[in-house]
């Protein structure tokens, strides 16, 4: 029975020691690393303002949690500031009382607060979560490889193992045409996540070329979710992965890396095309003036993005089509619902959305929670 009482809070720095043994209890059980080596900038003392917790009134028992982990996301056509979400979790004992519900509703107001565009998940509850907006959007692409091809710079130096500069790392990631904001220091922490496997090319000069990250505690494990570097110096790196360790491995790509894609295609045994994750916008308002503001450095000034009652009208001039929310409206910006496929729009309202929809998105597994 849901109590109309309960209100979700920020727990205070002293908390956070009861936070972390309550999620690992309900999520890292049996596992050697407490959680906060998994998540080291989501669940940490600078983020704990972005902790959502419900305790029990009577003992102050933790029941459930949620945490939103805020981040800028850098593409070539805009900056957006990205809510990601994670470990929403409720004790078992305390379930089916809208526990998680309101922690997830106290995110979203944190994520407003601090003027995010939008807001990001990654779960397999879809109707859950689609109750408050969110829906599968964007693009992420993974490819099963297990035969390795003959490596080109054979001159060149593989290591395993994360006891590796930052900075390196960084220079290579900031390459990335959509990357998030970090720091050397953040790099640092992300180096030492348990159960992760670092794998670095160099060259003659002693220079790194290129990296690949295995792995991120109890997640993604035989998964490349983490790479830098030119794309044949990705794909010798790659080669030697499998070749060194006998292994397959799927590598997981964004949209917008053709040449990569490419080829990764034609190594793999097996491709999906699936989401990038479950992604809702926070303030429609300010996201139709952004994406305005896209519009306009392509040249074009007359696309309409209104939002009437719940419903989201866009068009091109007098060419104006309906979507019954904003779930619709999302799946357009960032795909992977194509303009051309709505059937309505005229050939030259399609070209013109075409010029800058899908919008290249992408979250590094570094960056999800």
């Amino acid at each position: 029975m849901e109590d109309s009482n309960i209100t979700p809070r920020s727990p205070s720095p002293v908390e956070l020691t009861q936070v972390v043994e309550f999620l690992n209890k309900n999520l890292r059980l049996n596992v050697a690393w407490p959680i906060t080596k998994e998540y080291p900038t989501a669940i940490s003392t600078a983020n704990v303002h972005n902790m959502s917790i419900i305790t029990d009134t009577v003992d102050g028992k933790i029941l459930s949690h949620a945490v939103l982990k805020p981040f800028i996301c850098k593409t070539p056509m805009s900056i957006f500031k990205i809510g990601a979400i994670g470990s929403v979790v409720t004790d078992p004992e305390a379930r089916n009382q809208g526990l998680s519900r309101r922690n997830l509703e106290n995110c979203l107001v944190k994520a407003h607060d601090q003027d995010c565009d939008l807001v990001m998940l990654w779960s397999d509850q879809y109707e859950f979560y689609r109750k408050f907006g969110f829906e599968l959007a964007g693009f992420e692409h993974a490819y099963l490889i297990s035969k390795p091809q003959p490596i080109v710079n054979k001159e060149y130096k593989f290591i395993k193992g994360p006891k590796i500069d930052g900075a390196a790392i960084l220079k290579l990631y900031n390459q990335h045409s959509v990357n998030s904001a970090r720091t050397k220091e953040e790099v640092q922490q992300y180096l030492n996540i348990p159960n992760s496997n670092v794998y670095t090319m160099w060259n003659q000069q002693n220079q790194l070329v290129s990296y690949a990250v295995e792995g991120k505690g109890v997640d993604l494990q035989n998964y490349i979710h983490e790479w830098g570097g030119s794309v044949p110096d990705i794909l010798d790196l790659l080669s030697y992965m499998i070749q060194s360790e006998n292994q397959t491995y799927t590598f997981m790509c964004p949209h917008h890396s053709i040449n990569l894609r490419n080829k990764l295609k034609m190594m793999s045994d097996y491709s999906n095309d699936g989401f990038l994750g479950m992604i809702k916008v926070v303030d429609f308002n300010k996201m139709a003036a952004k994406l305005k503001k896209v519009f306009m450095s392509e040249g074009i000034d007359s696309v309409i993005f209104e939002k009437k009652d719940d419903q989201i009208i866009f068009g091109y001039k007098n060419d104006l089509y309906t979507l019954k929310n904003e779930n619709e409206f999302v799946k357009i910006i960032f795909g992977p619902t194509g303009v051309s496929d709505l059937g309505f729009l005229s050939e030259e309202a399609c070209k013109v959305f075409e010029k800058v929809f899908p919008l290249p998105l992408w979250v590094w597994g570094w960056d999800s929670v």
